[in-house]
Order: C-alpha cells, then sequence, then structure tokens
C-alpha cells in the first residue's frame, strides 16, 4: 500500500517515523512493520497509537497517529526505533525522554546520552610581547589590554569555555549548565526572593531596554527617565518607539538629577516607571539607586524602579532586595567578563505582576515576558524548554565567569574596584586631568571618564596608547565627545593581581600625553 502525497503530508507532524517511511520507499504498512512497539511500560496516557499491551500499531491506526496534534506528541515517550528492531518483539520498553514544559514547543526532544561533560580544551601558549607581557595572560593571542568601559578583557578559562563543542539546547547536561547559570544571577543581583526571575536572552544589553518597554509599559504610559548620559537619551527614544510618554529629568553634564528634583517630578504626574542609569558608559557618572529606591517607594510607591546596569552589575553594589528594585538590565560584556551576545536580565515578582495586569498584549514578539517567563522558570528548574535558540557556548562562558566572581565573597569583588578606581583617580588627578564627574559621589568604580588637556585630541593621543600596548576609549557624549576620553578598569583586569594592566595603562597614559606635547603637573 503506498502512501499518497496527503499521506506524506500528514506524515511530517510525525518526526519520529518519517526517517523509517523514507527507508521504507513511501510504503506505510512497511514503515509500520519496521516500527513494531507496544505500550506495556508506558505511561497511561491516550496516545491515538495505543493499543492493549503487546498489540502492534497497523495501518489504519498509524493513518490516524498522523493527524494528532504534534504538541501533545512530544510531551510523551519517546520510541527507541533502533531497540525495538533489534529484539521485534512485544514486551520492549520505551526509553524515557526529557519531558519538554514550553507553549511554544516545535523541536524533537533530546535523550539524556546527547550530550557529554565538559572538558576544557588544551591549548599552547603564544609567544609574548609588549601587548601580553608575561605573567599578563596565558593562553591569550598578544594583543593589547583592552580597557574600555566594555567589552572588557577575559579571563582565559572564559574564553575556553567559549570552545566548548556543540550541544542540544534541551539536552540534560546544557540545561543544568544553564539552570545553574540563572541561579548564580540571583546570588549577583543580592536576591533571594522566589518571585524574583532572572532573564538571560541572546542580545546586547540594549535589548534589555525593549523588554522593559514592550512588558512593563504601555501605549500612553507616562515614564520618567533619569538622565546622566547619552544613554539616558536612548532609553527615552526606545520608550517613544512604544508609543511611551518618556520625561527626562537632566542633569548638568557629570552630574546626576538631585533628589528633591526627582521627587517633585514623581509628585507633579503618576509614572508606571523610573529609569535610572546606574553608570553612564558616556560620562563615568554612577547614580545613588539605593537612595533614590527609598524615595520612590515613598512618594510614589506604585512607580516601578528599573535600573539600567549595563555598565555597573559586577563592579558596583547591587542589593536587588533590599533596595526594592523591580528590574535591573545588564549585558554580558562588561564588568561580568562575559564575552558579548547576552543581554542579563532581574525582574521582581511585582514587576511581573505588572506585566500580568497589562490591559494590552505586549508590543514586542521576541521581547516579551509571555514567551520568556516559562522558558527562563523551566531552564533555572533544570527542565528544558524552547521559544527561541539560546546560546550554549555563551552560557557556559557566562556560568564559567559567574562561578569565579561568586568564589569570593561580593563585598570583597566590590572593594577592590572602589580601590583601583580611587588609586586611577588620583593618579590622572596628578597628571593634571579632570574628570567629567567632579564630585566624588557620582564617581563610577569601574571606568573613568577625563576631560583632555587643552590642544590635546583624542585622534593624536590613543594611537600612542595603542603603540604602548593599551586601549582606551574615545569620548561618547555628542555634546563634548571630542574633548575627552575614557577609561574602562573592571573584571579580570582589576580582581587579578598577576595581570598589570592598570599600571601599564596608567605609564602608558603618562608617556603618550608627552609624546603629543602635554607638560604633566609637577
Amino acid at each position: 500500500m503506498k502512501a499518497t502525497s496527503k499521506d506524506r503530508k500528514q506524515t511530517d507532524d510525525c518526526k519520529v517515523f518519517s526517517n523509517v517511511i523514507n527507508e521504507s520507499g513511501g510504503d506505510l504498512k512497511a514503515a509500520v512493520s519496521s516500527c513494531k512497539r507496544t505500550l506495556s511500560d508506558a505511561p497511561g496516557g491516550k496516545d491515538p497509537c495505543q493499543r492493549r499491551s503487546g498489540e502492534e500499531v497497523d495501518i489504519a491506526d498509524f493513518n490516524v497517529a498522523a493527524n494528532f496534534d504534534r504538541s501533545d506528541f512530544f510531551a510523551k515517550q519517546e520510541v527507541d526505533i533502533d531497540a525495538a528492531d533489534e529484539s521485534n518483539r512485544p514486551g520492549t520498553s520505551l526509553r524515557p525522554a526529557l519531558e519538554i514544559n514550553t507553549p511554544f514547543l516545535s523541536e524533537r526532544q533530546a535523550s539524556q546520552e546527547d550530550d557529554l561533560p565538559y572538558t576544557h580544551l588544551a591549548r599552547s601558549p603564544p609567544t609574548r610581547n609588549v601587548f601580553a607581557k608575561s605573567g599578563d595572560m596565558s593562553n591569550q593571542p598578544e594583543h593589547p589590554a583592552l580597557l574600555i568601559p566594555g567589552p572588557i578583557e577575559f579571563d582565559d578559562e572564559v574564553l575556553q569555555a567559549m570552545g566548548h563543542y556543540s550541544q542540544s539546547h534541551v539536552g540534560a547536561p546544557f540545561v543544568a549548565t544553564f539552570g545553574e547559570t540563572l541561579t548564580m544571577l540571583r546570588q549577583l543581583m543580592q536576591t533571594s526572593n522566589p518571585a524574583s526571575q532572572p532573564f538571560v536572552i541572546s542580545g546586547s544589553g540594549t535589548l534589555g531596554w525593549d523588554f522593559v518597554a514592550a512588558n512593563l509599559a504601555e501605549h500612553g504610559d507616562d515614564v520618567l527617565v533619569l538622565h546622566t548620559g547619552y544613554f539616558a537619551d536612548s532609553f527615552a527614544d526606545c520608550f517613544q518607539t512604544y508609543g511611551i510618554n518618556a520625561t527626562q529629568l537632566k542633569a548638568p553634564i557629570g552630574d546626576r538629577p538631585q533628589l528633591p528634583e526627582v521627587e517633585e517630578a514623581l509628585k507633579a504626574r503618576r509614572y508606571k516607571l523610573i529609569t535610572v542609569t546606574h553608570v553612564d558608559t558616556s560620562t563615568g557618572v554612577l547614580s545613588e539607586v539605593k537612595a533614590l529606591s527609598e524615595l520612590v517607594h515613598r512618594v510614589s510607591p506604585d512607580t516601578l524602579i528599573v535600573v539600567d546596569g549595563v555598565c555597573s552589575v559586577g563592579c558596583e553594589d547591587i542589593q536587588f532586595d533590599n533596595w526594592g528594585i523591580d528590574a535591573v538590565l545588564t549585558a554580558s560584556q562588561k564588568a561580568i567578563g562575559c564575552p558579548a551576545g547576552l543581554c542579563i536580565m532581574m525582574y521582581s515578582g511585582r514587576a511581573i505582576e505588572a506585566f500580568r495586569n497589562r490591559r494590552t498584549p505586549p508590543a514586542s514578539y521576541f521581547a516579551s515576558i509571555k514567551n520568556w517567563l516559562p522558558i527562563m522558570q523551566n531552564y533555572e528548574a533544570k527542565k528544558p524548554s524552547y521559544f527561541a535558540t539560546p546560546s550554549p557556548q555563551l552560557i557556559h562562558a557566562l556560568h564559567t565567569t559567574l562561578t569565579q566572581i561568586l568564589a569570593r565573597p561580593l563585598t570583597e569583588r566590590f572593594a577592590i574596584h572602589r580601590e583601583t578606581s580611587q588609586r586611577i583617580k588620583s593618579t590622572i588627578s596628578s597628571y593634571g586631568l579632570k574628570q567629567l564627574a567632579t564630585k566624588p559621589e557620582n564617581q563610577a568604580n569601574g571606568m573613568t571618564a577625563m576631560y583632555l588637556p587643552e590642544g590635546v585630541q583624542a585622534p593624536g593621543l590613543l594611537p600612542k596608547l595603542l603603540k604602548k600596548g593599551v586601549i582606551f576609549a574615545g569620548g561618547l557624549h555628542k555634546e563634548i565627545a571630542a574633548k575627552y576620553i575614557r577609561f574602562g578598569h573592571m573584571g579580570i583586569s582589576v580582581v587579578d593581581p598577576a595581570r598589570k594592566d592598570i599600571d601599564k595603562a596608567l605609564e602608558a597614559l603618562k608617556e603618550g600625553l608627552g609624546e603629543v606635547g602635554y607638560q604633566l603637573a609637577s
């Protein structure tokens, strides 16, 4: 009995049988015969192919089975065709497969044997030169020290994790790694509240803006954006893209909005949420999140508190629970110390409840909490799920760097960044350079933005630094971009005592300024 084109179309929905049908030349009877099985050991589900123990599936039943819903099928057991062929007798038990709990199932389940434990790749160290002196880097190709406010230098083990062999994103080994990664993010953000939920999604930190705009606010809502530099302008622009009214409370360059000004703004209008850039990468201005959160909870308790922590998570203290924060968004490539490509977020139970109480559906498909919340919850519970394919290699790298970060108390990590920042700021002050953030309380611990001396331009200075094995960043704030440069000092370059990146950078800056004609302060 030959399969018709209609039959073949129907069998596409039953992936387990498709290869067998092809091997049988399209003969359904032969295909079913080769797929003999029983359900004597199977769960009591209502599988369209089910028969009494010991009975086989016949051609009529296969035609019925071809029409069932694929999501129902994939939630059931997977037939071990090879084992059934080998035994070719009733009583062969079905191999258990991982349960996939997701509203958007479209991929075949992975078995627990699909993947092997990870082992580090063996790599020979390269010959070093001025860019990577002995003791600085062990296995990385020679290169200048990247000391911009992200991406930063990465640890060898993190880069080795990026070389992990390919894995199924729903296989048990990867699911375990992803689940542990999400749990470690709770520790990094300092939240133990089970209602809070971490998210790790492929994308840059900018994707975090879309998540906030698409899920926590709706068309026509008012939001208050505290402005300390370039990235507040961009966040406000993101809100406006979604039809959300963004009011910016701006401070002079190098400063931050003062709490009395914020209080006045909150009393003047009801805002759905307020956003603050913890460290603005364009200016190096640090915002005081704790005091701001206390103010918002007192003056406008229904307003959600959203922290843009792209340049702060991993080098600045963020106490998610204690400070009453509703959302923190960040990226992998800065102080966390993982290659770029992951948008990392933490949402409070209050924020998720606000999403559930929306009047309208979320304004994005990919950036929808509706689609991602069950996926993240399942991964953290070590259950495979699928909505969009993650990057196993990036997740392994993130898992590695979080393991390193949490190997010591977070208070130590923040203290090292603070002490290093103070040393850098003291040194550049001795060179006669001034920061954009003139007030000590406004100065970030993971970066320094400094004005260039009169007559010195970035295109003349930065190449000098590059020749000395150091990369700084030019200015980013549109009003003063040509007048300053930025020095990133976070992550492995700061916390690894064997590295001399910071000392090298300060010396290179001193020499480079002299080479472009600047007389250092005596």
